[in-house]
């Protein structure tokens, strides 16, 4: 099994590049962030205080929560429009941030690691998810190249609502802060005005470095 892992802040172009990267090296992507996504929905439907730990990772628990073909399904049923909606996005880095959350979806995403290879992405990927990564990533971008890409997910250039998104990055950061773990040996790369095909390219590069592109973990 090869395995490269991608981690970083909201908006550092994690899933883009690690979707396109996946492609180029006819690897499965893993889009980690989908599983915490799914949970979130799932504990806002519940009703369930979000402060509480223990009672969200019993719902997320109970839960099949799956990803075909770039879509996620909980239960069989596709959720993947509802868990990129606004609501979801602004809950989900206080669910995740639970402990017992984070370990009840732990076994599913690492169940997703194809033994064919995977471009993993999310949140403490190469700390936690795979800790024995072949090639581990840290994306970062500055915050307003963050919040105009958020923006333009939403369909605008606004200067306005680049700069909402500008604010919900900040608080989101914040929370994340005490949570996201930069895994040792975590190769930066500032995306700041860089295309993605130069990112992808240069990536390749490195997998190939590292021995992970079409090659069995030595």
């Amino acid at each position: 099994m090869t395995v490269v892992a991608i981690d970083g802040p909201a908006g550092s172009g994690k899933s883009t590049i690690a979707a396109a990267l996946a492609e180029r090296l006819g690897f499965a992507h893993v889009d980690t962030g989908a599983y915490y996504r799914a949970g979130t929905l799932a504990v806002l439907r519940s009703g369930i205080d979000l402060r509480d730990g223990a009672g969200c990772a019993r719902v997320i628990g109970d839960l099949t929560i799956e990803r075909r073909a770039g879509r996620t399904l909980v239960d069989g049923v596709d959720v993947e429009d509802d868990i990129r909606g606004p609501e979801v996005t602004a809950t989900v880095s206080a669910v995740s941030a639970h402990p017992a959350v984070r370990a009840a979806l732990l076994g599913a995403q690492r169940a997703a690691v194809s033994p064919a290879g995977a471009v993993v992405e999310g949140r403490d990927v190469g700390s936690v998810v795979v800790p024995d990564a072949d090639l581990k990533v840290w994306l970062t971008a500055s915050p307003l190249e963050r919040a105009a890409r958020r923006a333009a997910q939403v369909g605008t250039a606004d200067a306005d609502a680049i700069a909402t998104h500008a604010d919900s990055i900040k608080r989101r950061d914040a929370d994340d802060a005490s949570q996201m773990l930069r895994s040792t040996g975590a190769i930066e790369i500032d995306t700041t005005g860089v295309a993605v095909d130069e990112i992808v390219s240069r990536l390749v590069r490195l997998a190939q470095r590292a021995g992970t592109a079409g090659g069995d973990r030595a």
